[in-house]
């Protein structure tokens, strides 16, 4: 139970009295109240406008002190300082740091703020202090903010009721996409990719004109991300559809390279542009580090000679060198390929979380641009209304001018007077009162005269585009025509900055060929950091591990063999033991190495040799034969080869050393079946290697290896001594069969070693 006398007035109960609830319901219901603020003003951003609530208080509270493109600097303090005092009641720091990344055009691929002095870099420096640096607003910041003065959006109060700011911005173009956005809410994060504006524009214009169009088509117009420090994508456009259909997926990154041609046949690698969010410096110590440990056997050194734009020369060990070949083999070892990735996970209207397509996110950006343009026309039709209001005093004044003057120059009370006299409004009448003399000339009647027609014109256009669907999508694939103007292809800074590309294909035995062929020990432990050891060591070598762990692998191999892991999730891994850390230390997590997921343990390490068959079962009884070359993965995802059912994972990868299986379950029962009774399969769930239902409950297999009949099966007792039972006419049965109890002496874990 909790008591308290500190319970909000939010939740309804009155302060200073004191509630008895059960602990769990009072923690759960206080951290959902946390989560939703987290989720709806903090960590999400708003699908319609595409900022989160403190970058739209930025930019509102610049707009406030009149920080207009082409006008006057202010210093950075000043304007965090508003936003923290008026809008925004959290640390200065913060809101500067939000404001200073608004304004890096290594970050945001359309920057909302001029920045004047030091913003960062893309080293990797921090922005210099506030009370240092300067900022205005940029042209497309005022293009989220067009309307705001004509009741576009609806205003709420601030945090203590002083003013009033808006809960979305009109929003002229899809910022949650030309932007895009990251962060991390409670049990939920959003990554979204910055994009092009002008094709997102031909895009959103398509979507006008077809409203059932596909993710597929609108490919066509938006065919990936645009970073805004350019790079080359590489990833196939089958992943990059799936990726923006579900609103889930990721893309490979690379960097913009060339090749440089110098006297007497050398040549040089020159980097012109990196992955997106990737420091520089902290890149460049990388790859420094490579060509130390000499894991790129290609690669001799590399300098920076950037100034404004990015120059790193990438300096060849031999001019027979192959230029691609080094390149791919960096990609694979450093930053110089990264993967971003996609999640669009928005907040549908400002309040509930979605992971949205692509064409969900322009889809809500176009409704909200109607909702903007009908509140935009009702505002402006009822100031002409207001406006004709007032015409027609004045018109009826000049009919009337000498009466009208006479009762100003006698009356004490002159506007009831007039009221009374023209039938005016008093509104009419005020407008009269306050006309200044010069404004009683003919030309004066004639201009108003003109003026209340062409009003009258344009109200009769304000009926028709409120009554019209039709044309309230023209007026807004206008409005798209203009921001494409302003801000596409054709505008300074529009054009695509990130191309589109294949990855090369390379050998793989390439690499195996410049790395010098040396004996080495692999040792993985338990928790799973693996290192690797000059020389083959024996059992007698002492082998040091970290607090609380111990050894469960040690493998004999060359430097330039490759190791094979194989995952409890089916999946296999390809390591070249060239790329393990050194045993000096206790080597690293070999998570870091491989995209082994958190719930998948490692089942087996094998050191690769071609031509081999591997044996492989799941704990819910299917296995099947593969060949080894099948299994050799080129990413660090890995390859799935075999496919499990739902609560089942791979328990064993036994390499093929005889004619017949032997399987046994934690149900003690062991069956042995000759091995071409199983197939051969590239990928896939396989056969039923053992009934696992004993007395109508379902047990799992527990183990399998590969035997000859002839010299008999063999296991390890706890005492470590190799054990064999010859007489194997009891357990000999057919696939799929249950068995037998297993002889005497077997190791109650119902494992063969």
């Amino acid at each position: 139970m909790t008591s308290s006398s500190e319970t909000k007035v939010a939740s309804g109960v009155v302060p200073g009295t004191t509630v008895d609830e059960p602990l769990h319901e009072a923690i759960s219901e206080r951290y959902l109240q946390y989560a939703l603020s987290t989720i709806m003003n903090r960590a999400l951003p708003d699908v319609r406008d595409g900022l989160k609530p403190v970058h739209r208080r930025i930019l509102y509270a610049m707009r406030e002190l009149k920080l207009d493109p082409g006008g006057r600097f202010r210093k950075c303090s000043k304007i965090s300082g508003d936003v923290m005092g008026n809008y925004h009641p959290h640390g200065d720091q913060a809101i500067y740091d939000a404001l200073a990344r608004l304004a890096q055009g290594f970050t945001i691929r359309y920057p909302l703020v001029d920045g004047q002095g030091n913003f960062g870099n893309i080293d990797g420096d921090n922005p210099a202090a506030a009370r240092y640096t300067e900022a205005r607003l940029t042209e497309p910041a005022v293009a989220l903010m067009e309307g705001l003065a004509e009741d576009a959006v609806d205003f709420s109060e601030n945090y203590d009721g002083s003013l009033v700011e808006p809960d979305v911005l009109p929003a002229s173009f899809p910022n949650i996409l030309a932007n895009g956005s990251s962060g991390i809410a409670v049990g939920m994060a959003t990554s979204i990719p910055p994009h092009n504006l002008g094709e997102l524009c031909d895009a959103a214009l398509h979507l006008v004109r077809t409203p059932a169009a596909r993710d597929s088509t609108l490919l066509q117009f938006v065919p990936a991300p645009d970073f805004p420090t350019g790079g080359i994508l590489v990833e196939p456009p089958e992943s990059i559809a799936a990726a923006y259909s579900t609103g889930r997926g990721s893309f490979r990154l690379r960097a913009r390279w060339d090749v440089e041609k110098l006297a007497r046949g050398q040549w040089q690698v020159v980097v012109t542009e990196i992955p997106y969010q990737v420091q520089k410096g902290r890149l460049i110590e990388k790859i420094a580090d490579l060509v130390q440990n000499k894991k790129v056997p290609l690669l001799a050194d590399i300098r920076d000679e950037s100034a404004e734009e990015i120059r790193l020369v990438l300096e060849p060990r031999a001019k027979s060198a192959d230029p691609t070949l080094m390149m791919e083999m960096l990609f694979r070892q450093c930053d110089l390929e990264v993967r971003i990735s996609l999640n669009m996970n928005v907040l549908i209207d400002g309040r509930t979380p979605k992971v949205c397509s692509l064409k969900e996110v322009l889809r809500a950006f176009l409704d909200h641009r109607r909702d903007v343009l009908l509140r935009r026309s009702r505002f402006r039709y009822n100031q002409i209304d207001r406006r004709l209001h007032v015409l027609e005093g004045y018109l009826a004044a000049f009919v009337n001018l000498d009466e009208v003057i006479r009762i100003i120059r006698t009356e004490d009370e002159p506007k009831p007077v007039l009221m009374k006299t023209f039938a005016l409004t008093e509104v009419q009448a005020e407008a009269i009162l306050n006309m200044r003399l010069r404004s009683l000339r003919r030309l004066e009647e004639v201009e108003l005269r003109a003026e209340q027609q062409a009003l009258m014109d344009e109200r009769v256009e304000l009926e028709d585009l409120m009554g019209d669907e039709g044309l309230q999508w023209g007026r807004i694939s206008e409005e798209l025509r203009e921001t494409r103007r302003k801000f596409g292809g054709d505008a300074p800074g529009g054009a695509r900055r990130t191309g589109l590309a294949e990855a090369p294909e390379i050998d793989d035995s390439l690499p195996e060929t410049m790395v010098e062929r040396e004996p080495v020990t692999v040792v993985c432990s338990s928790m799973g950091w693996i290192r690797m050891i000059k020389g083959h060591v024996g059992p007698e070598h002492q082998l040091k591990y970290r607090d609380g762990d111990e050894g469960r692998f040690v493998l004999h191999a060359q430097t330039t063999d490759r190791l094979i892991v194989v995952g409890s999730n089916g999946r296999f891994y390809t390591i070249a033991c060239s790329d393990l850390p050194s045993g000096r230390g206790m080597g690293e997590p070999i998570r870091l190495m491989i995209n082994l997921e958190n719930e998948a343990d490692t089942v087996d390490i094998l050191v690769h040799q071609g031509g081999r068959k591997l044996l492989l079962a799941s704990s819910d009884g299917y296995g099947f034969v593969v060949d080894e070359d099948c299994v050799v993965a080129q990413t660090r995802l890995g390859k799935q080869v075999q496919t499990l059912g739902k609560g089942a994972r791979t328990i064993a990868c036994r390499v093929v050393e005889g004619a017949d299986v032997a399987a046994v379950s934690d149900a003690r029962k062991l069956v042995i079946f000759p091995l071409e009774m199983l197939p051969e399969m590239a990928r896939g769930k396989g056969v039923r290697i053992q009934s696992l239902k004993v007395k109508g409950r379902n047990y799992q297999l527990s183990d399998v290896i590969t035997l000859d009949r002839e010299k008999g099966l063999q296991w390890r007792d706890p005492a470590g001594r190799t054990r064999t039972e010859r007489n194997l006419a009891k357990w000999i049965g057919g696939r799929a069969k249950r068995g037998q109890a297993p002889p005497r002496g077997f190791p109650r874990d119902n494992r063969f070693s």
